[in-house]
C-alpha cells in the first residue's frame, strides 16, 4: 500500500472522531438545559452515524460521517416546582443525555482516534526513513 494512502486513511479517521467528539462535548453542554427555542422543547441528545464510503482517488473505503441525528429516546421529567419551566405538577422535561454514556462514548471516540494517530505517527516515521535512505 503507497503511504501516503495510509496517511489519508488514519487522517479520515480522525476527522471522522473529531466531530465525534464535538457532538458529545455538546451534549454534555446541554444536560442540565430544560427547555430550548421558542417551542419550549428540551435538548435532545445528539448521535453520529458513520459510513464506509470508497474514496476512488484513493482506492480503498474510507469513514466519514454519515448523519447527525437526534435520540429519539423519551425526555425523562424531573421534579422540580421552582422552576419556570415546570408544568402544574411541578414536573420539568429534562434532556434525555446520560454523562455516564457519553463519557463512555468519549473514550471509545478517544480510542479510536489515538489508533489512527498511531498508525500516522508510524507511517509518518517510516516515510522519513526512507527520504533518509535515498539521501
Amino acid at each position: 500500500m503507497d503511504l501516503s494512502k495510509a496517511l489519508d486513511i488514519s487522517a479520515r479517521g480522525m476527522d471522522a472522531q473529531t466531530t465525534r467528539l464535538r457532538v458529545i462535548a455538546e451534549n454534555l453542554a446541554n444536560q442540565d438545559t430544560s427547555s430550548t427555542g421558542a417551542k419550549g422543547t428540551p435538548y435532545r441528545r445528539k448521535t453520529v452515524t458513520f459510513e464506509n464510503r470508497l474514496d476512488r482517488n484513493l482506492g480503498v473505503e474510507t469513514v466519514r460521517v454519515k448523519q447527525i441525528g437526534e435520540d429519539k429516546a423519551p425526555l425523562p421529567q424531573r421534579y422540580d416546582p421552582s422552576n419556570p419551566n415546570a408544568n402544574a405538577q411541578g414536573y420539568v422535561t429534562a434532556p434525555n443525555v446520560n454523562a455516564f454514556v457519553e463519557l463512555m462514548d468519549m473514550r471509545e471516540s478517544e480510542r479510536s482516534y489515538s489508533a489512527n494517530l498511531s498508525v500516522l505517527q508510524a507511517t509518518r516515521g517510516m516515510l522519513a526513513r526512507t527520504i533518509a535512505m535515498l539521501k
